[in-house]
């Protein structure tokens, strides 16, 4: 990971931790909770509302603003590149699909299959749920790589890269698959039981757009994780979902 430039701390926004930062691009870790950006009921508790806070340092009429480069889903924590000009926005937005990206998620059950690529059409309904189709007029074709980190009695650690970017792409696979993530209220069975979704942006890789240099950012998996699987390394046991 690139060292982190030297920028004011006065204006950094609470609870938001800014990894990198230069004249160009902003890269933070975004936690499970937050909007990237804007909805019609939430304006401004969003990753993108208080980047631009921070960029405009105090001012509100400065024309300084972020550019967002992609999203997460409100649940998931990770990873965000946010462009910080014009001419940046466009350059990532060119390479795109050339990004790497990787998360990490546990999910209910044991794989049979410990490697793989999950590949379907999906679309979305009225009620902004995504599903697989078989209509290849209707969904968009969306590829997730998938390989099993580690297994305990009740779940699996699993390492996700990504190969298309649709909306709640992962989530969706591997429900369908037979092996919802941990948490997740939206497409599991979840009623509650657990803290929040285990998904995590860990990885992200690119070529910077002023220097072209590739450039890669990583950053470690929240401790609920470790509450689940045990650690990589650890014991395995229950879930205890009274904590953290």
């Amino acid at each position: 990971m690139p060292k982190k430039k030297h920028f004011s701390k006065r204006y950094h926004p609470r609870g938001l931790a800014i990894l990198y930062e230069d004249e160009d691009i902003l890269v933070i870790d975004k936690p499970a909770g937050l909007l990237t950006m804007g909805t019609d009921t939430n304006k401004t508790k969003t990753a993108y509302y208080m980047l631009n806070d921070y960029v405009r340092k105090g001012c509100v009429k400065s024309r300084k603003h972020v550019f967002i480069i992609h999203r997460l889903d409100r649940d998931a924590s990770g990873l965000l590149l946010f462009a910080k000009n014009i001419r940046s926005k466009l350059n990532l937005q060119s390479q795109w699909q050339n990004t790497e990206k990787k998360y990490l998620t546990v999910v209910h059950g044991r794989l049979a299959k410990k490697a793989g690529t999950i590949s379907t059409y999906l679309a979305e309904n009225k009620a902004q749920v995504v599903y697989s189709t078989s209509d290849t007029k209707k969904g968009k074709l969306s590829h997730t790589v998938y390989r099993v980190l580690k297994e305990t009695k009740y779940f699996s650690l699993l390492e996700i890269k990504l190969l298309t970017g649709r909306k709640n792409q992962i989530r969706v696979h591997l429900t369908e698959q037979g092996y919802p993530i941990v948490g997740d209220k939206k497409y599991g069975k979840e009623k509650g039981a657990y803290k929040r979704l285990a998904l995590h942006a860990y990885s992200i890789s690119f070529k910077h757009p002023f220097s072209g240099k590739p450039i890669t950012f990583e950053t470690k998996a929240p401790g609920y994780f470790n509450k689940l699987v045990g650690g990589i390394d650890g014991e395995d046991k229950p879930l205890q979902t009274s904590e953290e």
